[in-house]
């Protein structure tokens, strides 16, 4: 029995769909989808629809796609309106979602570890930004080196009055729900589609972008809630890394153009649990050594991208193409 973990299968393109199609059965095992599986509420009933009969339980958290209004024959639902639809949907088919209990994993870790499988909607909220550009001037901040992200202009917050004070919302519900988890001694399996934490790496690869792509509010949260592995995709940049000594995983399959598809879906399929124990030695002694490694294209179960000096979590400069310009030593800090 498994945990197997993915995401942004942007089902809006054909050639993903083929390859969802032809995924192989996994009748023993749960997968998780990590958000963004489409952007109208079709796509997510045709995704749920293949993958039910295949998994033995499926496990759905939403992506910033899935939240778009555009273009669905469905209906012009917004917002939070638009997010409870999709619930709705999921729980149609039997799938869990962040408003449902969290499943306990039937099998202990090694060491007697009872797991929960814990999918998360948090949103963002624009504080991945140097302390010197306010909140009010942070999308112009991006526009400047050509930066916007479509969210601004199809993910809608109703009914509140930002995406910001939407995640605000969504991250007091989420730790009022964890702190019970923590007090009854569970460790957890953390589902979320944006990166709970940006590291040095990572912030260097997608530059003044991680605006949309969460909080510094979870920047713990691996730690506060006990987490055996952190799940997240979005980013599209495939790696496994490791912060504090817990497993992070970016799961993402993305568009076609950047996946192999004469692979087809199965190698994409991360597995979570039982943690695979070849490829977590090894990039513990990568973390130990300090030593960056890069994924083998074709080497597509292990996709390993692992951060240079990982245990500098968080960027101490600005990093712009051909650029660096230094910050406050704060600048991603609360």
């Amino acid at each position: 029995m498994r945990l197997f973990a993915i995401s942004d299968l942007h089902l809006a393109c054909p050639a993903n769909r083929r390859a969802l199609e032809q995924l192989p059965a996994h009748p023993d095992d749960w997968l998780i989808l990590a958000g963004d599986v489409g952007e109208t509420q079709g796509q997510l009933s045709y995704a749920l629809a293949t993958l039910t009969p295949r998994f033995r339980r499926l496990i759905w958290v939403p992506g910033n796609h899935d939240l778009w209004t555009v273009h669905d024959p469905d209906g012009k639902l917004r917002g939070e309106a638009k997010y409870r639809r999709l619930v709705e949907i999921c729980r149609s088919y039997g799938a869990l979602t962040p408003e449902d209990p969290y499943p306990e994993w039937p099998e202990p870790g090694p060491l007697g570890q009872r797991y929960l499988v814990v999918p998360l909607f948090l949103l963002y909220d624009y504080s991945l930004r140097p302390d010197y550009i306010p909140y009010e001037g942070a999308v112009d901040w991006a526009a400047e080196v050509g930066l916007r992200c479509s969210d601004e202009d199809v993910l809608f917050p109703d009914p509140f009055v930002s995406r910001a004070a939407w995640c605000l919302e969504r991250l007091r519900y989420t730790e009022f729900r964890l702190q019970a988890v923590v007090e009854k001694g569970f460790h957890t399996i953390l589902v979320n589609h944006f990166p709970l934490r940006i590291d040095r790496a990572l912030a260097q690869q997608i530059h003044r972008f991680a605006l949309w792509c969460g909080t510094r509010r979870t920047a713990d949260w691996h730690l506060r809630y006990r987490a055996e592995a952190v799940i997240y995709g979005h980013l599209h940049i495939k790696r496994t890394h490791f912060s504090d000594g817990v497993r992070h995983e970016e799961v993402s399959l993305g568009y076609p153009n950047e996946w192999d598809q004469r692979l087809g879906m199965a190698p994409f399929l991360r597995q979570i649990l039982p943690a695979p124990e070849g490829a977590e030695a090894f990039l513990r002694r990568l973390e130990q050594r300090g030593q960056p490694a890069l994924s083998d294209n074709q080497s597509s179960m292990i996709r390993l991208m692992v951060a240079p000096r990982p245990s500098l979590d968080l960027p101490a400069g600005e990093i712009v193409p051909g650029k660096t310009r230094p910050l406050a030593a704060d600048a991603y800090r609360d």
